[in-house]
């Protein structure tokens, strides 16, 4: 079965302040978004890739990104549209009919591990849709419109849902075309997937794979690195 990644980096990313997209950031040394690049490069079960980038980075990317980095598997850069959801529909309209698979993954997650990537396909090749989380650790608490405590919620069965999110491909472009019509725009793939009342399973990430939107996340993530690091030398 054919699996193709689908990478969004579309947006401008400049909330962390700077004029450098955060997907460009660097993180010991390498640009966040190869580092998730290259654990997708390193996954057995991804075919190929396709880069969603600015459109204003196409062209540049081969030669800054693909040959320095030695990445043969991304076999397609394309342009991102306003939206993340339309970023993602960019690699879905440019998919081959002999994809069987579909896996995405947030570019500012660059912690996923090859394992972890090639487990997500195998469950979506038996349940044809799914995503990887994490159970919610904090206490929750639910507030009035004058933000005191109204009650404190039960966090059992509560999962944080992160990235990959893998689905047999014409599930994936189903539920994008009823998402379209109705246009709606959800918060990631499973949202997507979930309205049109096929569930989503389920598989446990990891607390490393940090999505890095702020400047105490870059900070995390080189602790992280750091590590991980330590843990290999």
């Amino acid at each position: 079965m054919k699996t193709v990644a689908i990478i969004p980096a579309g947006g401008t990313g400049i909330r962390m302040g700077g004029d450098i997209p955060k997907q460009y950031l660097l993180l010991g040394g390498i640009p966040i978004i190869v580092r998730t690049l290259m654990a997708f490069q390193e996954a057995q079960l991804v075919d190929d890739i396709f880069l969603v980038l600015p459109p204003a980075d196409v062209a540049t990317a081969p030669q800054n990104l693909l040959s320095r980095y030695n990445l043969p598997k991304v076999q397609r850069i394309l342009p991102g549209g306003a939206q993340r959801q339309d970023s993602v529909k960019q690699g879905l309209d440019a998919l081959g009919p002999d994809c069987d698979i579909v896996i995405i993954h947030d570019a500012v997650r660059p912690f996923v591990s090859p394992a972890m990537i090639d487990r997500t396909i195998q469950e979506a090749r038996l349940s044809q849709a799914v995503t990887v989380g994490m159970p919610m650790q904090d206490t929750l608490k639910r507030l009035d419109d004058h933000d005191y405590i109204e009650a404190t919620v039960s966090r059992e069965r509560l999962w944080c849902t992160q990235t990959p999110q893998a689905f047999t491909t014409p599930l994936l472009k189903a539920a994008y075309a009823a998402a379209d019509s109705d246009c709606f725009y959800g918060t990631d793939e499973a949202s997507l997937v979930e309205r049109t009342g096929v569930k989503v399973k389920m598989l446990a990430g990891s607390f490393d794979n940090i999505k890095i939107t702020t400047a105490g996340d870059l900070a995390w993530g080189e602790f992280i690195l750091a590590g991980r690091r330590g843990i290999c030398s």
